[in-house]
């Protein structure tokens, strides 16, 4: 007589959120910003939905936003809202894990990803991130190179960074288990 065994395995689901909660909000920077300390009203929940609340470029059209986070983060999507007109961004490249990234760095970095916004793309659609590149972050650095027409300056009035933190993913306590342990015979 023989005996099958079958192995229950535990999915654990993946929880997207807005991570919002996790961006360390004290060291936020947005080089080239109109009015200083203005990143965190296209970053805040509550904030970033009042069409006034925006961010605007100052002595050209380029931004550089610089997030870290309060922990490691695993990016999944990202969305941009703007105003709809010539001003909204249209190039816009990523880097992670510099959080004292600057203009001067971006000619010497390679982006780990460089998104061109379209009109639709620019009303909150959920851009996918690179899985692999995004997998352990602890700071984004988005860098706004150019706008939809050429304007002297950029507007951004949202950005919605989405994703889960890696707090409770510790590889150090992953334990070895038992092959029969947990196993139920037929």
């Amino acid at each position: 007589r023989r005996c099958k065994r079958i192995v229950i395995l535990n999915f654990c689901t993946l929880v997207l959120m807005d991570l919002w909660e996790q961006i360390d909000y004290r060291s936020l920077q947005c080089c080239n910003a109109k009015v200083s300390k203005s990143a965190s009203n296209v970053l805040k929940q509550g904030y970033r939905n009042v069409d006034d609340l925006l961010v605007e470029s100052d002595t050209d059209e380029q931004l550089l936003f610089n997030i870290p986070f309060n922990q490691k983060v695993r990016l999944q999507s990202i969305s941009f809202k703007a105003p709809e007109d010539e001003s909204a961004p249209k190039t816009i490249k990523l880097y992670i894990n510099k959080p004292s990234f600057g203009f001067s760095d971006i000619d010497s970095s390679q982006c780990v990803q460089e998104i061109i916004l379209t009109p639709e793309l620019l009303k909150g659609e959920q851009i996918p991130l690179k899985p692999v590149k995004f997998n352990n972050v602890d700071s984004l650095s988005i860098f706004v190179q150019d706008n939809q027409g050429d304007e002297e300056t950029t507007k951004v009035s949202c950005i919605i960074i989405h994703g889960m933190a890696k707090a409770g993913m510790n590889v150090a306590e992953i334990k070895k288990v038992d092959p029969n342990e947990g196993a139920t015979f037929v």
